[in-house]
């Protein structure tokens, strides 16, 4: 089975291995440690401390092993380095006007662990961004979302790092 590459801006694989770096570091040598102190307390079948840290142990290590599959899947993709021609695509920053009600938003399309929609960014899976790929400045597209069918205009397309 073939393993897909997942697209991550620069910020996004900087975030991600900060994150690894902590997990291995700080976190679960700290874990480590409550561990063995918990286990100089005696019986481990009643020991709450002992439990709860061997949780926190489980966690921690699901964690590093997550990020370290996604970390060998990544495609690094810096927009700032690819030519501008005014077509949306992954990493790149998009201002889009609500035609139905003239409301103007700027989202940067980004892949799924960055997607953070009060930060304005949202994932390359998500129904806005799946339709405004590939379009153009100036471009109208359609969003299917819940509440019904919203219109957009592409005002402004940006490769901003």
């Amino acid at each position: 089975m073939a393993m897909t590459k997942v697209p991550m801006t620069v910020r996004g694989e900087k975030m991600l291995r900060a994150e690894l770096t902590e997990l291995k570091s700080v976190t679960r040598p700290r874990i480590i440690q409550d561990i063995a102190t918990a286990r100089e307390h005696g019986d481990l079948k009643e020991n709450a401390e002992y439990h709860a840290a061997r949780e926190q142990q489980s966690f921690c290590e699901g964690r590093i092993q997550e990020i370290e599959g996604k970390l060998s899947l990544v495609q690094v993709i810096d927009v700032s380095q690819i030519p501008y021609t005014g077509k949306v695509i992954f990493g790149a920053t998009v201002t889009i006007i609500n035609l139905d009600d003239d409301e103007e938003k700027t989202y940067s399309i980004v892949g799924q662990d960055e997607a953070d929609i009060k930060a304005g960014k949202i994932s390359i899976g998500s129904p806005i961004a799946r339709a405004l790929i590939a379009k153009n400045e100036g471009d109208e597209v359609q969003v299917t979302t819940p509440g019904g069918v919203i219109h957009y205009e592409i005002a402004k397309v940006e490769h901003i790092a």
